[in-house]
């Protein structure tokens, strides 16, 4: 569907806002499908990111400097999140004994395990917005993407 037939303006639209907010509507259809996939486990999007970061790190513990500047949303706010994982035991915050002024944060066995009942889910879905494109569709739209961003 054509965003015209979506938001239905009563004007002609410059192609730059046609472009912006094809780009905004359709980052909130795929927010609210991955919501929807989050809810039952009590978890947020950025809170999943954490984890998923924290996954990346193969046990290794890291410090809230390196959560942040991985996070995809970066207004977030990474303390308050980390607090929110460690209340459901799905991350452990330490500090670090080289410099006692630093925290370290390791994701739980719980936290492992629940990202292992997610990735089908969160697989089944990548795949759902990627079905009616091909692989070169794919390639070319992450191109646009990351050029129109930059």
């Amino acid at each position: 569907m054509r965003i015209e037939e979506i938001i239905k303006p009563t004007s002609p639209m410059a192609i730059e806002k046609r472009t912006l907010l094809n780009v905004m509507y359709t980052q909130n259809v795929v927010s609210e499908k991955f919501n929807e996939i989050l809810k039952p486990f009590d978890l947020s999007p950025e809170q999943f990111n954490v984890l998923r970061i924290l996954r990346g790190q193969k046990g290794n513990p890291v410090n809230m400097c390196t959560i942040q500047e991985r996070m995809i949303a970066k207004t977030s706010n990474t303390t308050r999140l980390v607090d929110k994982l460690l209340l459901k035991d799905l991350v452990i915050r330490e500090i670090c004994p080289i410099n006692r002024r630093k925290m370290e944060i390791t994701i739980t066995d719980k936290g492992m395990e629940l990202l292992k009942q997610l990735d089908p889910l969160v697989e089944s879905h990548e795949k759902a917005f990627a079905e009616n494109l091909t692989n070169n569709e794919l390639e070319l739209l992450n191109e646009l993407l990351e050029k129109f961003r930059n």
